[in-house]
């Protein structure tokens, strides 16, 4: 059986995609390279047939995001018996012993291993996600200095899907990344799943990666805050369990109608309305998916309520001034 294959999404990014497969190829563990090209323009796959003929090219006609794209790499390692499927974003480059690291973190109940990603300037990008109370995600520690605040292995809510490793016999059980996500918040939402199924994850800082972050999402302007307004309430209805919904349901409206109010007065108006048309078009389907999804519960209320952060993310001071508003009641926190 083969063990662990990595997967390197290529949209329009040859020069990145080149040099992390060129970091990749030095790692110390042992793996197979699948290179995925989402309809580029570019010239990856001939440079990398020429280059690296070892590496498994798969070639998608069109753009299919990032959840779309690494899917079509996932199906091609479970059709080939691999045991382990690692991610790492085109425009990161992780250091030799990277890919050694996630694998040592990996144990019996332990899906997905996630490490520290670092930003080029050397501060933090993720050391895992975290899900709130407010039923908003953030990366923990993003912007800090990196001053060893994070250098202790442990539990965390989810991983980022830029740079981290997953059980292929997880996936099996929880299914892949949710490819009507397109991008942003899907690896939060497949974390979500496999910590309500029993699947631990687990950040060990010794997995270093440094991210350029956004190198694809500034192609398209627009795009963060369209994924935003469309992906967080299926991230909310999908995994949420019924029990914790007057908890963070309240709060999850606070934050949806202060981040669609927020984007408005930026200007994004075509963004935000095709994110809320969207959004509510296909909830009957995400309310489908709930149903699956909570039905393979195999975890307590108790489990889940721990594992969650009972604050803002730090970056949302305009909600914080919203919540210090109501500071004297309990229910807010």
């Amino acid at each position: 059986m083969n063990k662990i294959a990595v997967i390197v999404l290529n949209w329009n990014g040859e020069e990145d995609s080149l040099v992390c497969i060129g970091a990749l190829k030095s790692q110390s563990q042992k793996h197979q390279i699948v290179a995925v090209d989402n309809g580029s323009d570019d010239n990856f796959c001939n440079i990398i047939s020429e280059r690296y003929p070892e590496i498994i090219i798969i070639k998608n006609n069109t753009n299919l995001g990032f959840a779309g794209g690494i899917n079509s790499g996932i199906h091609y390692t479970i059709d080939n018996d691999f045991e382990f499927v690692a991610l790492i974003n085109n425009d990161a480059k992780p250091d030799r012993d990277w890919l050694k690291n996630l694998f040592l973190g990996m144990s019996k109940n332990v899906g997905i291993v996630t490490g520290k990603l670092l930003k080029t300037d050397g501060s933090i990008d993720s050391t895992g996600d975290q899900y709130t109370s407010w039923g908003l995600a953030y990366p923990r520690g993003r912007n800090e200095k990196d001053v060893g605040q994070y250098d202790n292995q442990r539990g965390v809510f989810g991983a980022t899907g830029g740079a981290s490793l997953y059980k292929v016999k997880m996936l099996k059980d929880i299914g892949l990344f949710d490819e009507d996500f397109f991008a942003y918040y899907e690896d939060v939402d497949l974390s979500f799943r496999a910590q309500l199924a029993g699947w631990k994850v687990i950040y060990t800082p010794k997995a270093v990666a440094h991210h350029k972050i956004g190198a694809s999402s500034r192609k398209v302007p627009g795009l963060t805050t369209y994924m935003t307004i469309k992906n967080l309430p299926w991230l909310f209805w999908k995994n949420v369990p019924f029990h914790l919904m007057p908890t963070i349901l309240p709060r999850f409206f606070i934050s949806y109608v202060s981040i669609v109010l927020s984007s408005l007065a930026k200007g994004k108006i075509i963004p935000v309305f095709k994110g809320l048309f969207v959004t509510t078009f296909l909830l009957p389907k995400k309310l489908v998916r709930r149903n699956a999804i909570q039905s393979n519960r195999r975890v307590s209320i108790e489990y889940i309520k721990s594992i969650i952060t009972y604050d803002l993310p730090p970056n949302a001071y305009k909600l914080m001034r919203v919540r210090s508003v109501f500071r004297k009641f309990r229910f807010w926190r």
